[in-house]
């Protein structure tokens, strides 16, 4: 562990964290990337789903705590039988730079691993490159990309996959 994660742990999502994750993904990405409302939606759905409808044998939510304050969150999530999907990926910039980010990754990657999962997906953007090095770093390859407008902006989005076949 890096200094400055000693005291941060990974917790299931609890009461109030929906509400901190549809403000903050709200807020982050309308201040580094200028998303403009239409963004909290999607976040919202998102989360309604995940809450109504988690198969707790192997859907997973990990928020990022230390103490009572909030530093990140990523989720794991059924796309199909074989296929997981990475959802809800966020640091706050204050844990950026701390291996948070890798602890997130490889907790949703040892998840869907351990639960059976043959790949693991997901969907971002270009323009989140920290993202997008960490994702490559750890041996997702990007399968697509494609240019749309999207939440205000004009975008890059980007598909990226892991098979979790090969250790």
């Amino acid at each position: 562990m890096e200094r400055g994660q000693e005291a941060v742990r990974l917790r299931d999502i609890e009461i109030g964290d929906a509400g901190w994750l549809i403000m903050r993904h709200g807020e982050l990405y309308a201040d580094d990337e200028g998303f403009d409302w239409t963004f909290e939606p999607l976040v919202a759905e998102i989360l309604v789903d995940f809450l109504r409808n988690r198969d707790h044998r192997v859907e997973r939510a990990w928020i990022a705590v230390r103490g009572a304050q909030r530093l990140g969150s990523i989720f794991c999530v059924r796309q199909d039988a074989q296929t997981a999907k990475l959802r809800l990926f966020l640091l706050e910039p204050a844990a950026r730079g701390l291996g948070l980010g890798q602890r997130l990754l490889d907790a949703c990657l040892d998840h869907a691993r351990d639960t059976g999962f043959q790949r693991l997906t997901l969907w971002t953007h270009k323009s989140h490159q920290a993202a997008c090095a960490l994702y490559a770093r750890n041996g997702f390859t990007m399968l697509a990309e494609q240019a749309v407008h999207s939440f205000g902006c004009d975008l890059i989005e980007q598909r990226w996959e892991i098979d979790l076949t090969d250790r």
